[in-house]
């Protein structure tokens, strides 16, 4: 099974070169779709070094949404199930071969991400999201999809600033496609270098949860209320749902969504406008 494994990349000067050294052993078939969101650091520099010497990486530029220019990488992929990985992100040497065995079985696959970085931040979890009995919250920095199932969906809906992956595999298990999870399908993250910029990714992590909500209706029963308990054991955990809860309502009262009702029976929300990435 030919795989391509697409990378949204933006100011990754600092992470490129381990993540595109780890994708290099990965068992074949496969090629490295590149597709840099709008870089200012060396990013781009890096990566068409790599492509200059290996023909399996390519370089593509198109800013937008994580959706956005996921979906132009995807549209030049060639490979029979599509596989992303976080810029920010390290594979393990077997993570393709393992992502492979389990598309033999469903029709998408999803890793175990190990996150290295501040132990504080290390064990946070994320709060499962259910849907047909499915999990399907786990995050696109660790996934694969076979590529009839990102045709039918019709890929990622660019509207997200996050959570552009639920919602995709949400679309994906209402058409009755199975996600499975494969323990030894290994990514390694890197956790946000400072509490700031910690901070910043709850806060955008809880606006889009609130955007599905605004696409999709009322989501609360499909949560497992305990999850929101089990993972809010110290302070950075209990900080970050804070957070989130805060992103989730900055989203409700400002953000415009092209699914709720006409402009006509519709509250005037006010544009709040601000970098998701």
């Amino acid at each position: 099974m030919m795989v391509s494994v697409v990378l949204n990349l933006l100011n990754e000067e600092r992470h490129i070169r381990d993540l595109l050294d780890s994708l290099l052993v990965q068992e074949p078939p496969l090629e490295i779709v590149v597709v840099d969101a709008g870089s200012w650091d060396r990013t781009v520099e890096i990566v068409r070094r790599y492509a200059a010497s290996h023909p399996m990486v390519t370089l593509h530029h198109r800013p937008g949404s994580r959706g956005e220019s996921t979906n132009y990488g995807i549209s030049l992929a060639k490979g029979d199930a599509i596989a992303t990985i976080g810029g920010d992100c390290i594979a393990n040497p077997f993570w393709l071969k393992e992502l492979r065995a389990t598309l033999r079985e469903y029709d998408v696959a999803a890793g175990k991400t190990i996150n290295i970085g501040y132990h504080a931040f290390e064990t946070l979890e994320r709060v499962e999201l259910y849907h047909r009995g499915m999990d399907i919250s786990f995050p696109s920095g660790n996934m694969a999809w076979r590529r009839k199932v990102l045709e039918d969906v019709g890929g990622f809906d660019p509207w997200f600033v996050t959570a552009e992956d639920i919602d995709l595999n949400y679309r994906a298990a209402s058409k009755g496609y199975r996600i499975g999870y494969n323990d030894n399908a290994i990514v390694y993250h890197r956790m946000k270098e400072s509490f700031i910029r910690f901070l910043k990714q709850a806060f955008w992590n809880g606006w889009g949860r609130k955007q599905l909500t605004m696409k999709h209706g009322k989501l609360w029963g499909s949560y497992k209320p305990q999850r929101l308990f089990e993972t809010s054991k110290n302070i950075w955990a209990y900080a970050r749902l804070m957070v989130a809860l805060l992103g989730y309502l900055m989203c409700r009262f400002y953000a415009e969504s092209p699914y709720e009702l006409p402009k006509d029976r519709r509250i005037k929300r006010f544009k709040f406008v601000f970098p998701g990435r």
